[in-house]
């Protein structure tokens, strides 16, 4: 199943910052074995805050869906004449309730490449808590807001997404810092999981606050949990291995033996080469297709649930979180296969890649077919819950790719590929609000075709034009790491990386 190719790079096309181990057996340099308490390595360390922050970035992003929900809800009223009405406190129409689901997404669009150009620069430590914590603090405003104006809580939420487009290409310029090569699906996809843990912990919960304590309860909850979680993540995580004093001199030197040194040079990235590289658009056609889905669901399951399948305000909650628990156990099981095959040398990484992420795509089609064409309480779930769930294998595919293609640019690749991705955030909500007028069963299967095409959209894409091997525009050679005459020349260089 390798590839026999017997292609030889030379040393001054390698780039040894981020690929230094190129031999995975015949490797003499520093080991470090893995164990499963987390809190005796440094990586597993930030790794494991990463994941927090996540649940956190998709908390914050989502408490609103079911929020909006209770915000427009229509209860009995006693006016002072002791008349009782039927009145929201938020009369917003369809339409208007789509703005408010969509407009983070407005600001969210132009950050990611911005970040990903300053966090590949000077790394994404503090960028990402920066990203994490002004969206908490704005969250506590947001009922605030909404009592002002609903075009104010529009603007809060433009500016929480400014600052949340940051967190994704942050996050790749850390992993390039700290995630050894044979390491980087399972600790990527564990850090990705949070987004899912955070949506399957925010929805059942932010239902719950609603009722129990009011919509306004929802923000002020999860924008406190994020200033908390912030201060923890300052105190705690370091930028690289070589400026954290906690690491074990055996730890920091198997990582610097994988990636690199973290003290490079200043990093030229070649524009053309990445907006002209057909492997670029891949990741980015799948990325867009992906959260096409997933954001989709995220803001409309619980109103789909309520209006379609005559769910209550709290029974949305709970079950709008099924799909992305199914999800996040499947994440783990597809950061892990990913590795294993790759390391066992069953599949390349282009193989990995574009296995793991079309299967994922058709599987995805297929179910979210069924959840359109069966609209039944019990199947649906069943259906949408498999269709959100299989993306973890779609993860493992698109979003840990740009560290395959470049490491050192791989947080501009993903911010670039991100900046599309937004698009479905902004569109989706209002093409629903559009689309689903009078909440019919036949306008919902409408929005779930939609979503089903554009996933088999990017299953085809993907596999057409993925890659997995060291692109020749990220192949420079500097002087900050040792070479090894010995090992100057690799064969099958999509192994490699």
């Amino acid at each position: 199943m390798r590839n026999e190719e017997s292609d030889t790079i030379s040393a001054d096309n390698i780039n040894l910052n981020s690929t230094a181990t190129l031999h995975r057996h015949e490797d003499t340099g520093p080991q470090d074995e893995l164990t499963w308490k987390f809190w005796q390595k440094r990586r597993y360390i930030l790794v494991f805050m990463a994941f927090l922050g996540f649940i956190n970035v998709y908390a914050l992003r989502v408490n609103l869906s079911v929020g909006i929900v209770a915000m427009t809800e229509v209860k009995n009223v006693t006016l002072e004449n002791g008349t009782v009405v039927e009145q929201a406190e938020f009369d917003w129409d369809s339409k208007q309730q789509g703005l408010v689901l969509s407009s983070f997404f407005y600001g969210y669009i132009w950050t990611p490449v911005i970040g990903g150009i300053i966090a590949s620069k000077i790394g994404g430590h503090y960028l990402f808590a920066m990203g994490i914590g002004v969206t908490a603090l704005l969250t506590l405003l947001t009922p605030l807001a909404a009592g002002l104006d609903i075009y104010v809580l529009v603007a809060v939420r433009i500016i929480e997404g400014l600052f949340e487009g940051v967190t994704f290409p942050c996050i790749h310029a850390i992993f390039s810092r700290w995630a050894p090569i044979y390491e980087r699906s399972r600790m990527a996809s564990f850090a990705f999981a949070g987004s899912y843990v955070g949506t399957v912990i925010a929805l059942p919960l932010s239902g719950v606050l609603a009722v129990s304590w009011g919509w306004e309860s929802v923000f002020y909850f999860f924008g406190a949990v994020g200033c908390a979680w912030c201060i923890a993540w300052l105190i705690i995580i370091k930028a690289s291995p070589e400026a954290d004093p906690f690491i074990s001199e055996e730890e920091k030197l198997y990582i610097i033996r994988s990636v690199g040194s973290s003290e490079k040079k200043k990093i030229k990235h070649p524009w053309k080469a990445i907006l002209t590289s057909t492997a670029v658009w891949a990741i980015v056609s799948s990325h867009f297709a992906e959260n096409w889905g997933f954001y989709t669901l995220m803001t409309q399951l619980p109103t789909f649930l309520k209006d379609s399948l005559g769910f209550d305000l709290g029974e949305s909650g709970f079950l709008s979180g099924v799909p992305y628990l199914t999800m996040s156990c499947l994440l783990a099981v597809g950061g892990y296969l990913a590795d294993w095959t790759q390391v066992k040398g069953y599949l390349t990484t282009r193989q990995v890649r574009r296995y793991f992420n079309c299967t994922a795509f058709l599987g995805q089609t297929i179910f979210m077919m069924l959840a359109a064409y069966l609209l039944h309480p019990a199947w649906s779930v069943v259906s949408i819950s498999l269709a959100v769930g299989l993306g973890a294998f779609a993860i493992c595919g698109y979003m840990v790719n740009p560290l395959d293609l470049a490491p050192n640019h791989a947080s501009v690749i993903f911010g670039f590929s991100n900046t599309f991705a937004t698009i479905p955030g902004i569109v989706s909500p209002l093409l629903t609000g559009f689309i689903v007028v009078n909440k019919s069963e036949s306008e919902w299967q409408i929005v779930f075709y939609i979503t089903a095409a554009i996933y088999l959209f990017g299953c085809t894409i993907y596999w057409i034009f993925c890659k997995g091997e060291l692109q020749p525009w990220a192949q420079t050679f500097s002087l900050n790491q040792p070479i090894d005459s010995s090992k100057t020349s690799v064969k099958n260089p999509e192994n490699t990386v």
